[in-house]
């Protein structure tokens, strides 16, 4: 029967068989989205629940299905499109189920390879798949026979709907984004702003890709440090009777305060729990602080009132700007620059592309919460 190895860099921590049944080697080191339960005697219900779960954690290791260009790319690479848990599965182990969040991945059973050899911090990460996953151009027959799904994995394995591509340059792997112009606009302004606050954040810069501007960040994982979104470590929470909430502000209540002020002030309405997380420490595969904040396209959205959207990323139903305030409270403004001298120039171009003054709205929002703070 074949079985599948679950793996930590060199470490194999579980496998898994295709009855479902298991063993667990380091359950400290298993995944924080993946469940599985070793039984001693054949039960058919744990060995299919188990099977359920490694399929859908392999699956949650591959490109979403509404991906802009997701298609292209899977045509590109001769894949026939997923339906199934199943089949994202078999796809994201063909090719080691790797990715640039964390250093988990898998291998067959008896197979040898290593995870220094294959892992993508090391690939090569050639520019062949740029063009197809950042703006949907196609391979021509005969580029494509030199290609193998292994190049693409670092594009394959990152989520998110906006397109992406990774490219590696001489200084590491950076991440480009496209998309709508306002969107990457957002992001460029949004990102200017944040680094007037005292946070930890990915640092967001414009880049042409033939002729066309798109954003780049720099990794931020490595093979000691990975980041895992705060929705796999509420499944972590849910399994051990613990509130997501209270793991959070136990491991960081500083940072998931100003993530709250961050978002109010920008008009970030995307902050669900698949885009903030946490730092993991891989030497134990434990919990740190929350990893910078990232994913700034979708700012200045319900920007036309001073309560903003709906918060995400608490349980009860507060308003962005109920969460903002109580943030300063907590833990202060903490404005560590001025903004620039010319805010209405940094503003320009995208008033125009959201036909408002949105920079009238961000000095509304920014003097609401320094009032809040000098009164707490």
């Amino acid at each position: 029967m074949k079985g599948y190895a679950i793996m930590h860099l060199e470490k194999q921590i579980a496998t898994i068989y295709e009855d479902g049944s298991c063993n667990i080697f380091y359950s400290q080191f298993m995944p924080y989205n993946l469940c599985l339960e070793e039984c001693k005697d054949s039960n058919p219900s744990i060995q299919v629940n188990n099977l359920n779960n490694f399929y859908y954690w392999c699956a949650s290791r591959f490109l979403p299905q509404d991906r802009k260009y997701a298609e292209e790319l899977l045509n590109s690479l001769g894949i026939k499109q997923p339906v199934t848990d199943r089949d994202r599965a078999r796809i994201t182990i063909s090719y080691h189920a790797l990715c640039l969040t964390d250093v988990f991945w898998v291998r067959e059973e008896h197979e040898t390879v290593r995870y220094e050899d294959i892992n993508l911090y090391a690939h090569p990460l050639s520019d062949a798949f740029v063009s197809v996953s950042l703006l949907g151009y196609t391979f021509t027959a005969e580029s494509s026979e030199s290609i193998c799904q292994a190049d693409a994995a670092g594009d394959l394995s990152t989520l998110g709907v906006a397109p992406k591509a990774w490219i590696r340059r001489n200084h590491g792997l950076i991440l480009l984004k496209a998309g709508d112009l306002r969107e990457i606009e957002a992001e460029l302004v949004a990102s200017q702003i944040t680094r007037c606050f005292k946070v930890d954040q990915v640092l967001y810069e414009p880049f042409d890709y033939q002729g066309q501007q798109v954003s780049s960040s720099r990794l931020i994982t490595s093979k000691s440090r990975s980041i895992v979104p705060a929705e796999y470590v509420s499944i972590y929470a849910d399994n051990t009777d613990q509130e997501l909430e209270d793991v959070v502000l136990r491991h960081d209540a500083y940072g998931f305060h100003m993530m709250n002020i961050i978002d109010y002030l920008i008009g970030n309405t995307d902050r669900h729990w698949g885009n903030w997380g946490f730092w993991v420490i891989n030497a134990e595969n434990r919990l740190g602080a929350l990893h910078p904040l990232m994913d700034f396209n979708r700012a200045f959205q319900s920007y036309n009132t001073l309560d903003g959207a709906r918060c995400l990323t608490l349980r009860n139903r507060i308003s962005q700007k109920d969460a903002a305030i109580h943030g300063v409270q907590c833990v202060g403004l903490n404005q560590i620059r001025d903004l620039p001298e010319n805010l209405p120039a940094l503003f320009e171009n995208i008033n125009k592309l959201f036909n408002m003054r949105l920079d009238k709205m961000f000095c509304a929002r920014l003097d609401l919460l320094r009032k809040a703070s000098v009164t707490s």
